[in-house]
């Protein structure tokens, strides 16, 4: 009886132990700056490539390669519109857009590069932030903003996919 219940008791430990390894945390990482000078917002955006890879497929009905030979050539063009599509940010209650400039690949993440326009002292930035929210139930956006040197964050979920950060 002894050893049928240690067996059992490690097939469960096992199996409770390999389940929690499978599943993936879902989260991408925003970042926005404000640059006074330059009256910009500077955002850069890290999200997974293979979940990113995922989205743009199902919505493109292609391939994309992200950050291999193989990748295709207007990659950029596609990311503009999708990332476009999912990112809204009103600054001081105006809408402002978002300017894709470019991407780069680290191990594992895609890194995006935008700009905002910010005309004005920053009082309020509105972020609605969608990114993924099609793919994953438990996505979570992460926005850190670090503007006239006060830091903060916010976390949106396809419960709340918008948040309101005041200076």
């Amino acid at each position: 009886m002894g050893k049928i219940f240690r067996y059992l008791m490690l097939v469960c430990c096992v199996t409770l132990l390999s389940s929690m390894a499978l599943h993936k945390f879902y989260v991408a990482v925003f970042q926005m700056e404000y640059v006074p000078e330059k009256k910009v917002v500077q955002m850069t955006s890290r999200i997974f490539i293979d979940d990113l890879e995922n989205a743009l497929e199902k919505k493109y009905k292609r391939k994309f390669y992200l950050g291999t030979p193989t990748e295709i050539e207007n990659t950029g063009e596609y990311l503009k519109l999708y990332l476009g599509e999912k990112i809204k940010v009103k600054i001081n209650g105006r809408e402002s857009a978002v300017t894709y400039l470019g991407k780069e690949t680290e191990d594992d993440v895609l890194i995006c590069y935008y700009t905002l326009r910010a005309e004005n002292k920053i009082k309020t930035i509105e972020v609605t932030n969608t990114t993924l929210f099609e793919m994953f139930a438990d996505q979570q956006n992460i926005i850190h903003t670090k503007i006239n040197s006060n830091k903060k964050s916010l976390l949106l979920t396809n419960d709340n996919p918008k948040g309101v950060v005041k200076f």
